[in-house]
């Protein structure tokens, strides 16, 4: 389910007490906002309705799993064929997460391995999937900034979304 509502104040000070405390509880969260206990449950429970907050599985390192190599292939598609390419890529284990784009590629695809010999299949088998024309692989180096939003929430708690 997808809202058109955006955050407003209420929800970005609850966000950012998440940000700084992704365990902290109702109570704990009301403390640090000043908010009422039923405020921030009813706001939680909206949230997790309306799908506002990403899954914890999005938190766990896949190094941690045994996959430390990291790797985007860049993929060039037959259009009428993404449904089934899009089925086809999530029954392979190592796909983390799938960008369709606009520009001079298609696909963005996000894959883990456990070493170069794993990634080498894992790029194959994603080449091996019928309408994928051709593909690109760049192994991931450094992470240089990870995932962030926090910097959408102003100092003031306000959230700086229009």
């Amino acid at each position: 389910m997808h809202t058109d509502r955006t955050a407003d104040a209420i929800d970005a000070a609850i966000l950012a007490a998440l940000i700084r405390d992704p365990d902290a509880t109702n109570i704990a969260v009301a403390e640090q906002t000043g908010l009422a206990r039923n405020t921030v449950r009813t706001r939680l429970a909206r949230y997790a309705r309306e799908r506002m907050l990403r899954s914890f599985e999005r938190r766990i390192d896949p190094a941690f799993l045994g996959y430390p190599l990291r790797a985007y292939v860049v993929t060039k598609v037959t259009q009428r064929k993404l449904t089934a390419i899009g089925g086809a890529l999530a029954d392979i284990p190592e796909v983390l997460e799938v960008h369709g784009l606009t520009g001079v590629t298609d696909l963005l695809i996000h894959v883990v391995g456990r070493d170069a010999d794993d990634l080498y299949r894992i790029a194959g088998r994603i080449l091996s999937i019928d309408g994928v024309k051709r593909t690109s692989t760049g192994l991931v180096m450094q992470e240089l900034m990870g995932y962030r939003i926090a910097q959408l929430i102003g100092a003031d708690g306000r959230a700086t979304l229009s």
